[in-house]
């Protein structure tokens, strides 16, 4: 397997950033949740078809069935990762949600493992744990405020698992399909997916005013191809667990966004949790032998 042409840790830190901004631009929209996410899909796929069709149709000849029913996998959970989260940012705060939809290592560790044979240490479960007893604060506050947020951190948490799934599906193909072939199938899959949804659920495919057109383009451009596409790109190169690790740290630059630009507060409950989960985090990252030789680790 060829080297990278720049260390994996780069796009994924530029990717962090991106996706961080994903809760704002939702906020931000009046669209129902699989409208949103649908034409962030939509508008993404039409970004990427120029590339995709000029230099890229002939790698669709090449696709194995087992990549086909991964990459279809993939795209729907995708799909339904993005109608939770938007939908519980109804019901929660983007402080909440984001940390919640970000505890994907509790997910990530067992699919490695169960999927890939990737050793998990002693410590890797100790973080694991530390970080869900910060989601069990984070949603505890919520609880006391209202029955609402705590639904919306339920469908945040069980968006974080199909996000990760998407991720472990995505590990094994990109390692024999293109960066842009696979992320241009999988944005497909899943914007299909989205499109017979909104169809099932009657949402309306528009009109809009142009500011919500201009939060479709936004979430495409940014979250999405700076985000999900970097991610996809490191996937070649990476274990889901680094990637996963990683998005642990857009609650922080979520949750200032959302004060500044919504003007959320944030509660104690929220404050402590997101420490303890960002502890969780540190805990894991301090083991630097073990990091290193997961993003060196040699290929066959």
């Amino acid at each position: 397997m060829e080297k990278p042409v720049v260390h994996p840790f780069i796009p994924i830190i530029i990717g962090v950033f991106s996706v961080a901004l994903s809760a704002i631009f939702v906020k931000m929209t009046t669209a129902d949740s699989g409208v949103t996410a649908f034409y962030r899909m939509l508008f993404s796929i039409l970004i990427m078809s120029p590339i995709f069709f000029m230099k890229y149709t002939h790698e669709i000849k090449k696709l194995s069935k087992r990549d086909w029913i991964f990459t279809s996998i993939a795209g729907i959970f995708l799909a339904f990762h993005f109608i939770l989260w938007f939908e519980s940012l109804n019901y929660t705060s983007v402080a909440s949600s984001t940390v919640l939809v970000t505890l994907q290592p509790l997910f990530a560790f067992i699919g490695t493992y169960l999927f890939f044979k990737e050793h998990i240490s002693f410590k890797t479960l100790i973080s694991g744990m530390i970080a869900v007893l910060g989601s069990v604060l984070i949603g505890y506050g919520d609880f006391k405020i209202s029955g609402t947020a705590l639904y919306g951190d339920v469908l945040a948490l069980i968006a974080c698992a199909l996000i990760t799934g998407y991720l472990l599906f995505g590990q094994d193909v990109r390692k024999r399909l293109s960066l842009i072939t696979y992320t241009f199938v999988v944005y497909s899959v899943s914007t299909l997916t989205l499109f017979f949804y909104i169809i099932f659920k009657g949402e309306s495919f528009g009109p809009y005013p142009a500011s919500e057109w201009m939060w479709f383009l936004l979430l495409a451009i940014i979250p999405n191809l700076l985000g999900h596409t970097l991610f996809n790109w490191s996937l070649k190169w990476v274990s889901t667990n680094v990637i996963s690790i990683a998005i642990l740290f857009e609650p922080v630059g979520a949750a200032i966004l959302a004060y500044y630009i919504l003007g959320e507060t944030l509660s104690a409950s929220q404050i402590i949790g997101g420490s303890v989960v960002l502890a969780g985090i540190i805990l894991f990252v301090a083991d630097y032998q073990k990091i290193k030789s997961i993003f060196f680790k040699k290929k066959g």
